[in-house]
């Protein structure tokens, strides 16, 4: 399995996180600790840094790597969604900034036993927690025709949601569709010549939408975001990193809301007496076309802060 992890908008984030030396820093995102080991090394001795994971594999590659750079941090193996009591477990209230890269690590993606990539033929699985019990292959071989179609069109913006969705129906009835290029052939199958011959793979979205639907990516996002927001002291930061479309729309739409007045002639920030939180990134922060080039999976990425006040 390849460990290379590079982490997406590694300058930006931690510009804009605007690190304390003595501040209490939640990566909820940990991964291999990719930001993780620039935060805490930009923290002094009465700093600390909590890594959030759901994957026990992050949690061990990142307590080694971060030993390497200090011992004040600490690391949980639970979702995201869990902060509150996350925080609470640790006789926390408050932080200075919060990280979530919602972002599948790479390590998670080269691994061929996890099921994340159509690279490599294994089990369709793509669990962040191997303890759920949801897996992509129960969600193709049990899924109703209507609900594949809605999870690939809502998830995955996909095109030909309806052909692929009548294609695995139809092939489940005869056989188990038990992984990842089995599914990539229905999926080709599919989809007309000229869809096939267009760069990029032709499952990327369907096993996007997938991966969104067995880990509940999008309700775990909006019940996060809110109890991130309430953890944070004044002057502290939330930075967002996301993916897709439907992830984007979601962090603008509550950063907006919680920061502009709406119903003029034009949107205007609302008065200081009025909000808890500033944007300070008035548009999403995407990768400059050197980071594109030599790290490919940030191509998609967009950064938004917001600081409460």
């Amino acid at each position: 399995m390849n460990e290379t992890h590079i982490p997406v908008l590694l300058k930006e984030v931690i510009e804009g996180l605007n690190i304390r030396r003595d501040g209490i820093y939640l990566d909820l995102t940990l991964g291999r600790a990719g930001h993780s080991s620039v935060i805490l090394s930009s923290l002094s001795n009465k700093g600390r840094l909590i890594g959030v994971d759901q994957d026990d594999e992050a949690i061990l590659a990142s307590k080694e790597r971060l030993s390497k750079i200090g011992n004040n941090f600490t690391l949980v193996r639970d979702n995201f969604v869990n902060i509150d009591e996350i925080l609470k477990g640790l006789n926390i209230d408050k932080v200075d900034g919060i990280l979530m890269d919602l972002g599948v690590s790479s390590p998670q993606f080269d691994d061929q036993s996890r099921g994340f990539s159509y690279r490599y033929d294994s089990e369709l699985d793509m669990r962040m927690d191997k303890r759920n019990p949801l897996t992509a292959k129960k969600i193709v071989n049990e899924y109703s025709l209507n609900d594949l179609v809605r999870i690939f069109n809502e998830y995955g913006e996909e095109k030909y949601s309806y052909s692929i969705a009548k294609n695995i129906v139809k092939q489940r009835e005869s056989k188990p569709i038990s992984t990842t290029f089995e599914l990539v052939d229905i999926i080709k199958r599919s989809k007309p010549a000229k869809e096939l011959a267009k760069v990029g793979h032709p499952a990327k979205q369907i096993f996007q939408a997938l991966r969104i639907e067995v880990n509940d990516e999008i309700n775990v996002l909006k019940r996060t975001l809110t109890k991130a927001l309430s953890h944070l002291n004044k002057g502290g930061r939330l930075a967002v990193i996301t993916f897709h479309s439907g992830e984007d729309k979601i962090v603008k739409s509550l950063f907006k809301e919680l920061t502009v007045v709406e119903g003029n002639r034009y949107d205007l920030p609302l008065t200081n007496d009025q909000k808890e939180y500033r944007l300070i990134t008035r548009k999403g922060i995407k990768p400059s076309e050197e980071e594109k080039e030599y790290n490919h999976r940030s191509v998609s990425s967009v950064l938004r802060i917001i600081e409460k006040i």
